[in-house]
């Protein structure tokens, strides 16, 4: 099984009669989700905080910190 997943880098669906039951996933995948869920997350906050005036980083600072986040889920870098 943990073959299965490390090939696919995907989840891998487990049924039950027919019926979803169980998610098996590789933990490299597992966390480069979690890290792109946190990155969403990160950047709704900022947009539901434009409209109210709030100011977060400068747009240079954002690109910069996209790019590091970018370059960690693609090449399992750490910030």
């Amino acid at each position: 099984m943990a073959a299965l997943c490390k090939s696919f880098a995907e989840p891998v669906y487990l049924t039950k009669k027919g019926e979803d039951d169980f998610v098996v996933m590789d933990i490299k995948a597992f966390n480069r989700r979690e890290k792109m869920l946190k990155l969403r997350e990160e950047l709704l906050a900022v947009e539901e905080d434009r409209p109210a005036g709030r100011v977060g980083s400068a747009p240079d600072e954002l690109d910069t910190y996209l790019d590091s986040i970018i370059d960690e889920i693609e090449h399992g870098k750490e910030i």
